[in-house]
C-alpha cells in the first residue's frame, strides 16, 4: 500500500427533496382539501475516524462525495423520505483543512469520532403545511433547500508515541526494524526511508507506537531533501528519540543541524522531551565513543544514550527510558480526564 498524507476532496451534502402540491379527490367526500406533503432532508456528509487505516490513499482515486437528495413529498400527506448520511473514513490523526490549507475545521484524533462535514438541506414544505382558516386552498409548496457544498484538504498526522527524527543514514529504519516488527527499507545511501513507518515496541508488559520519518538536512524547512513535511506526523508524539551517527565527523553539528530543522518548523517540536541516541557505536572504539559521548552532553541537556541498532547493544535501556517519558505523559492526560496507556510493569512486578 502506497502511503499519502495529503489530499484534496469535494464534498457536498444532499438538496431537500420538493414539497408537494396536491389536493384531496376523495370520491366521498364533499369538501376536498389540500394534502401536499413536506419533502425529505437530504443527506448529510459525516466524517468518521477508524483505527485501522494509516493512509489517505482511497482518496486518491475519488476526490468528489456526494450525499442524495431527500425524496420529494406526495400527497395524502405523505412526507418523503430523508436520505441516509454519506460517510466518508479517514485514518485516526486527520486534520480537515480549509481550502486556504491553514484554517483547522476539525481534528479526527480518536477512533471511532464522527464530525458533519456538510450538513443536508432541509425538505421544502407542501400547500398542506400552508393550510389556514382564511386560506383553506393553498396553492404554494417550497423547493428544497440546497445542500452545502465545499473543498476541504485532508491532513494525515499519525498517531504515534515516540518519533526518531535525525539526519539520513542515522540508523531510525535500522533501529525502527530491531524493536519492532516493522520492515522498512534499509540501505547504505541517503534518503532510503521515503515516507513515514509505524512500529509497535513492547517493553516490560506494555506497548507504544514509534515514528520513523524520512531523514531531515541542513535547510529542510526551505525545500532541501524531502522537506519537512513529514514533521507534522511526530507532531503528537510524547518523546523524541533523536539519532546520531556515531561514524560522523562532527556529532555535536549534527545534532545542531537538526535541532535547528525543528525550531524552525515549529508545531512545538523544539519543545518536546528528547532523548539523544549516539548510534552505530559498534563501529567505534571505547575511546571514541567517550569523547563523542561528551560532545554531545556539551550541546544538549537532554539524555544522551550510546546505542547499535545493528548489534541491539543498550537498545533495551533505550526504550524502558522512551516508555517512561509516554508512561508520565499518559499519566498527564488521565489526570484530566483522558489517555489509557496502562501504567509500567517493572520486572519487580
Amino acid at each position: 500500500m502506497k502511503f499519502l498524507d495529503q489530499v484534496k476532496i469535494f464534498v457536498k451534502s444532499g438538496d431537500g427533496g420538493n414539497g408537494s402540491l396536491s389536493f384531496r379527490r376523495d370520491k366521498y367526500v364533499e369538501f376536498g382539501g389540500p394534502d401536499g406533503g413536506d419533502g425529505g432532508r437530504g443527506g448529510d456528509v459525516v466524517l468518521e475516524a477508524v483505527p485501522n487505516l494509516n493512509t489517505l490513499i482511497d482518496f486518491r482515486y475519488q476526490q468528489h462525495f456526494k450525499a442524495r437528495r431527500g425524496e420529494g413529498g406526495m400527497g395524502r400527506d405523505r412526507t418523503g423520505a430523508a436520505s441516509p448520511e454519506l460517510v466518508i473514513k479517514v485514518p485516526v490523526g486527520t486534520e480537515v483543512l480549509a481550502e486556504d490549507r491553514e484554517t483547522l475545521l476539525h481534528d479526527m484524533d480518536a477512533p471511532g469520532k464522527r464530525v458533519v462535514l456538510a450538513k443536508g438541506g432541509d425538505g421544502g414544505f407542501g400547500n398542506a403545511h400552508y393550510k389556514t382558516a382564511t386560506n383553506q386552498a393553498p396553492r404554494r409548496a417550497d423547493i428544497g433547500w440546497p445542500g452545502e457544498e465545499m473543498w476541504v484538504w485532508l491532513r494525515l498526522k499519525l498517531i504515534a508515541d515516540v518519533g526518531l527524527v535525525g539526519l539520513p543514514n542515522a540508523g531510525k529504519s535500522t533501529f525502527l526494524s530491531r524493536v519492532t516488527r516493522a520492515r522498512p527499507k534499509i540501505g547504505d545511501y541517503p534518503f532510503t526511508t521515503l515516507h513515514p513507518n509505524l512500529g509497535v515496541a513492547e517493553v516490560d508488559g506494555n506497548e507504544f507506537v514509534i515514528a520513523d520519518i524520512p531523514g531531515l538536512i541542513e535547510g529542510a524547512h526551505e525545500g532541501a531533501g524531502l522537506g519537512d513535511r513529514f514533521l507534522g506526523h511526530v507532531e503528537r508524539t510524547s518523546v523524541l528519540l533523536h539519532l546520531i551517527d556515531a561514524t560522523a565527523e562532527d556529532v555535536a553539528e549534527s545534532y545542531a543541524v537538526i535541532r535547528g530543522e525543528l525550531e524552525a518548523y515549529g508545531g512545538g517540536l523544539d519543545e518536546k522531551s528528547e532523548i539523544v541516541g549516539l548510534n552505530k557505536v559498534d563501529a567505534l572504539l571505547d575511546e571514541e565513543i567517550a569523547d563523542k559521548l561528551e560532545a554531545l552532553k556539551a550541546v544538549t541537556d537532554s539524555p544522551v544514550m550510546a546505542l547499535s541498532g545493528v548489534s541491539g547493544y543498550n537498545l533495551m535501556n533505550v526504550l524502558r527510558s522512551l516508555a517512561s517519558h509516554v508512561w508520565e505523559d499518559a499519566a498527564e492526560e488521565e489526570e484530566n480526564g483522558g489517555g489509557n496507556w496502562a501504567p509500567l510493569k517493572t520486572e519487580e512486578d
